[in-house]
């Protein structure tokens, strides 16, 4: 079975580490204060579930869902998510990561930030549209009326595929962006952002959506 490593245990880290349990995957988890700090964590997740450093959990991942503050990417163990999928959850907060000029002029999106500081892995964008909580609430089994939609980017086909087979395991249909570059229509202040949404509303919410919110 697949295992997946977890770079941030957070709000959204450990949902997604609760759905991959749940999933039969093996987790590996790490955070920025120490894996005894999540010894809680773990015990909630049962034996699937095990606390790394950082580095580790990028080692021990075959594939690996970073999910840190934009700031923060810069201090990501390269070497160890080399050639590896890694999803990005990340928006960016200006409030939080300080201005940073190639986003705020649309130049660039925050996943494409991540593909430059890891030039080898395999970035697709997931989860960063969804409130935390409705990850392990909102998801329904496949063929359901009205089942919530996810969005995921990626320029590497193989890290998309992983993605809409994730959302599908957790309960939700995909709607494929397009390329890392497309990536900013489900970003922060746009119309797909954290709204319960099908895949056509989704659809609907990607094409309207401005380059600068």
């Amino acid at each position: 079975m697949t295992t997946l490593g977890i770079i941030g245990a957070g709000h959204i880290g450990s949902q997604v580490a609760r759905v991959a349990v749940a999933n039969g995957y093996d987790v590996v988890i790490a955070n920025s204060r120490g894996p005894e700090t999540l010894a809680g964590l773990v015990a909630e997740l049962g034996d699937r579930a095990t606390a790394a450093t950082a580095a580790d959990a990028a080692a021990a991942g075959d594939v690996v869902v970073v999910t840190v503050p934009l700031g923060k990417i810069d201090q990501l163990p390269v070497e160890q998510l080399a050639g590896k999928i890694v999803l990005d959850t990340n928006n960016y907060y200006f409030e939080r990561d300080g201005h940073i000029d190639a986003l705020d002029r649309g130049e660039t999106t925050t996943s494409e930030l991540l593909q430059a500081q890891l030039p080898t892995s395999r970035i697709a964008k997931a989860f960063n549209h969804i409130y935390a909580a409705d990850i392990t609430t909102d998801g329904s089994p496949a063929g359901t009326p009205d089942r919530r939609a996810l969005a995921t980017a990626g320029d590497d086909a193989e890290a998309v595929a992983f993605v809409t087979r994730f959302y599908d395991e957790a309960g939700f249909d995909t709607v494929n962006v397009g390329s890392l570059s497309e990536s900013w229509r489900v970003e922060r202040g746009r119309p797909a952002y954290v709204v319960r949404q099908n895949d056509d509303e989704l659809t609907a919410n990607l094409a309207i959506a401005n380059r600068l919110p």
